[in-house]
């Protein structure tokens, strides 16, 4: 009995040997079919090139405007102590809400996300929802930030002891209407949010009538109390109808409430304007000379313009200075521009007291007198003026620089032995989800970006390369994919809400020669066309594709939206092709 005990442990054994055997070379055969399905970037190489910055002098007393350039909207400041802190809207991007630190106000370091969390929140809407005009404040040891999650939840608070984070799960509040919240700590320890709403009754007297309301908020409760109450209806002067007054923020001087608003839409028209009151609840009088900030009058054919200037906050540093951080626009055209609304700072003077934005009604000067701050000695990238900054993936977490489009449901990317491995899904980019891109900000009218992918095609529905991305109807792609003789290609393939209603179409393609699965990508940008290149060798010289492609589908203005073109990285196992 004994030895047939023995005899079933051997055959177990045995068995369960084998049987593992199995599963190691399943689960290898498993890893090895879905490593087939990564696309390896080797590194990411963007290079910008401004005219208008070849032509400054370099001046250490001078600082460069915008002072984020690219797709850096809406921005808020304030200082605790000797730093800075800034953040931008970010729409439907993820991580959301950039945050920068700075001791200088010149050198702007990223610091993290505010929005870096699934559970935080699920941005999954069109890329020009989500994330408004967030205001970031600081009382008692506390960061507090209000913002607002359009067509998915409305308006939250979030909070962080460390602006690096980690920031709380948002506190919504339903009793604010509208978008653009401010939250303001009065001297009391009274707390308010402002912000944009409808118009009293919901009765608009004309096309674009808004409002702006407060309410009162208590802090141990985290939620508004009493009456929400109307303190500006429609604008500076209902009797020359203005339009979309919103993004508030209240500031305290002098024993008055001041409040700054954008007026005129974000548009050429755009504004910002002042009011004041001896009372928090108004009534708010108009600055006789408002607008403090605009370029709507001056003249479109100006060179280097700066345009649709507005969305501003203040900040006061520890001299007493004020300065302005607000949005502007750098068109290369008639209102075209594909980087986006962008953050540059002016100056504040205060005069009898009312404050005006120095130099707000003239054209917005690239380069600038510094504030009146110790210059940063940490060695940070530049955010501004004409840089090369690549990424060989190195480290073990992608740089804040890098975003993607949705919050992330899966973990579809991975850095891994000097490459990013991007999992070629069925998602595609003509799609609103999660689909397998990273990408980052286009910075300069002006620039070369350029990758190296390594990704073995298996079907014609397969695609990766360098994407221009502004929304899923009006894109660029500079790729590679299996044509129908099974032979790999290089293509280009446009996409434009104007011009094929948001239907791909190939424009330019060619057979590679090498049966290698890698291929290097080049695109250079210069203002409104692009140049489309490819090598299949490093040390080979690039070979044109397709050049001086029409790019002003990229601008806000034929793609709608809020948001600033993005250049990244992309694969698809399902790609979908229509007609060429």
């Amino acid at each position: 009995m004994q030895k047939i005990y023995h005899l079933l442990k051997k055959i177990i054994a045995c068995f369960s040997i084998l049987l593992l055997s199995n599963c190691i070379k399943i689960s290898e055969n498993r890893k090895h079919d879905k490593e087939e399905n990564i696309a390896a970037f080797d590194w990411f190489r963007y290079e910008g090139n401004d005219d208008i910055y070849k032509k400054l002098s370099s001046d250490k007393e001078k600082y460069l405007n915008p002072i984020l350039a690219g797709f850096y909207p809406d921005p808020s400041i304030c200082r605790v102590g000797d730093k800075f802190y800034l953040v931008n809207s970010s729409f439907s991007y993820f991580p959301g809400l950039p945050i920068f630190e700075s001791t200088d106000m010149v050198n702007w370091k990223q610091i993290g996300h505010v929005i870096d969390r699934s559970e935080q929140l699920d941005l999954k809407l069109a890329v020009s929802k989500g994330l408004y005009a967030p205001t970031i404040r600081y009382n008692k040891g506390i960061f507090y930030l209000v913002c607002t999650n359009v067509d998915a939840g409305g308006n939250f608070l979030v909070t962080a002891k460390n602006p690096t984070g980690p920031w709380s799960n948002p506190i919504w509040l339903p009793e604010i209407e509208g978008i653009d919240p401010d939250i303001f700590f009065d001297d009391d320890g009274k707390v308010y949010i402002t912000h944009n709403g409808p118009p009293p009754h919901n009765i608009s007297v004309h096309e674009g009538h808004r409002a702006i309301y407060m309410m009162e908020f208590d802090l141990e409760k985290s939620k508004t109390f009493g009456e929400s109450k109307l303190v500006v209806n429609g604008g500076t002067d209902m009797s020359q109808k203005p339009v979309w007054i919103e993004g508030p923020h209240i500031i305290k001087k002098d024993g008055f409430y001041f409040m700054i608003c954008a007026q005129g839409g974000t548009e050429y028209n755009h504004s910002e304007v002042v009011f004041r009151s001896k009372n928090i609840f108004g009534p708010y009088i108009s600055f006789p000379n408002n607008p403090i900030l605009t370029q709507k009058d001056l003249d479109k054919t100006r060179e280097n313009p700066v345009t649709t200037t507005g969305h501003a906050d203040f900040v006061e540093l520890p001299n007493g200075d004020w300065w302005s951080v607000f949005l502007g626009c750098r068109p290369y055209g008639d209102d075209l521009y594909n980087t986006g609304r962008e953050t540059f700072m002016l100056p504040v003077k205060w005069k009898e007291g009312w404050p005006e934005i120095i130099g707000g009604k003239e054209p917005i000067p690239f380069q600038l007198k510094k504030p009146n701050l110790p210059s940063s000695k940490e060695n940070i990238p530049p955010m501004n003026g004409n840089f090369i900054w690549q990424d060989d993936f190195s480290k073990y977490k992608l740089d804040f620089k890098w975003n993607f489009i949705r919050t992330t449901s899966e973990k579809w990317y991975s850095l891994q032995k000097g490459k990013l491995l991007i999992e070629a899904r069925k998602e595609s980019i003509q799609t609103e989800t999660n689909f397998s891109f990273i990408g980052r900000r286009q910075q300069h009218l002006n620039f070369d970006v350029s990758t190296k992918v390594d990704f073995k095609l298996k079907n014609k529905s397969e695609a990766t390369g360098l994407v221009a991305f502004q929304n899923e109807k009006s894109y660029f792609i500079l790729g590679k994919r299996l044509n129908d003789s099974g032979k790999q290609e290089v293509f280009v393939e446009r996409v434009s809400k104007i011009i094929n209603n948001g239907k791909g179409e190939i424009i330019a393609k060619k057979v590679l020669k090498e049966n290698s699965d890698s291929v290097l990508f080049r695109i250079e940008g210069k203002a409104g066309l692009f140049n489309f290149y490819y090598k299949e060798k490093e040390n080979d010289s690039w070979i044109v594709l397709l050049k001086n492609s029409d790019t002003t589908i990229l601008s806000t203005k034929f793609a709608g939206g809020f948001v600033g073109t993005y250049l990244g990285m992309y694969a698809s196992g399902n790609h979908f092709i229509t007609k060429e």
